[in-house]
């Protein structure tokens, strides 16, 4: 890794969000400016940190002019030590910084949820996953909002769609994309035998408004009426919204707030957001392999994650761990496993 270069570019790109946020027209754009104080917010830290770093780079690079003078060399030597000594220091902060470094982190979290395999079992199973991630919600202090819901006869969830938002909400949950597969045995199973279901889960950075632009001639809305359980408006009137992104074929729902504005507002969060997870994928399909193997890969095929309850334990196939915290993991102890994978990431990185 070339902290050197790496530091510049830092500098560079904080300079000029600092410059655009100076820029009188942006300054009227109050979206604008918002994502803009996020991201020299999320910058400031590193970016006093690299400035130091490169400061200190220079002077080495000055006393090194002046090392063969008879005059200063006791000097020159008693100073490089001590600056040394201060490059090794912030070198080891700025490192960290740079292989935990992803700027959708402070993002809220936008995820989905689908059953897939396994009828009712795994309609369960997905009602299972919400509850886990709402309770590890309440643990880390963040808030869930449901956008969209739809529920199956016996308890379970065909689908649903909510957001986390918080400090840190995405860094949190980027790593629960993919298919999550349990065994145990169904609540409807006369026979004792073991059923292997599945559901997907993908989890989506929210974009800002200021950096997905979508054209409303793009857009074909539908409204219907709301089912399932929910206040006095369900059934009575069309406040349900579907959204069609007519150039990519994206369709997003939503049905669980109140009326048909506030439904469209969240429903466009959602699909800004998928948009921008597009965009985002492109990119990494230009970068390298490593870049691609890394485990916060979204890939609603891979399967990611197999939850055994006959032997109370669950393995993530990523890093190849398993653990026997079934049943407090399932009650939002998820930390362990997030843990782990981002140790996994960070080493990744590194090599």
């Amino acid at each position: 890794m070339d902290i050197l270069s790496k530091a510049h570019s830092i500098v560079s790109e904080y300079n000029q969000i600092m410059q655009q946020m100076m820029d009188s027209d942006i300054m009227l754009n109050q979206e604008k400016m918002t994502s803009l104080s996020k991201q020299k917010s999320a910058l400031d830290e590193p970016y006093q940190l690299c400035k130091q770093y490169i400061d200190l780079k220079n002077q080495l690079s000055e006393l090194d002019e002046i090392k063969n003078d008879k005059e200063y060399e006791d000097l020159v030597k008693e100073e490089s030590i001590e600056i040394n000594n201060r490059l090794v220091s912030i070198e080891q902060q700025l490192k960290k910084m740079f292989i935990s470094d992803d700027p959708n982190d402070n993002k809220n979290a936008i995820i989905e949820i689908r059953a897939g395999t396994g009828g009712d079992e795994a309609g369960l199973f997905a009602s299972d996953l919400m509850r886990m991630y709402s309770r590890y919600a309440e643990n880390n202090h963040l808030k869930l909002k449901i956008m969209d819901i739809h529920e199956t006869g016996v308890g379970g969830l065909k689908s649903a769609t909510f957001s986390i938002e918080g400090p840190k909400a995405y860094s949190l949950y980027k790593y629960e994309g993919g298919v999550h597969r349990v065994q145990r045995i169904p609540k409807t199973e006369s026979g004792g035998r073991v059923h292997t279901s599945a559901a997907t889960v993908a989890v989506l950075p929210e974009a800002e408004t200021a950096e997905v632009e979508i054209n409303e001639s793009d857009i074909k809305i539908d409204t219907y009426r709301a089912s399932g359980a929910g206040g006095q408006h369900v059934n009575k009137t069309e406040s349900a919204i579907r959204l069609t992104h007519i150039p990519t074929g994206l369709v997003v729902t939503c049905q669980d707030e109140s009326s048909q504005h506030k439904n469209k507002a969240s429903a466009m969060k959602v699909l800004r957001s998928r948009l921008f997870a597009l965009e985002q994928e492109k990119l990494n399909k230009d970068r390298d392999e490593m870049r691609k193997s890394l485990v916060s890969t979204g890939d609603r095929s891979a399967k990611i994650r197999t939850y055994n309850f006959p032997q109370g334990r669950i393995t993530d196939h990523r890093i190849n761990y398993t653990t026997h915290k079934l049943q407090v993991t399932l009650e939002g102890e998820l930390d362990h496993l997030i843990e782990q994978l981002k140790l996994a990431e960070d080493s990744a990185k590194i090599e």
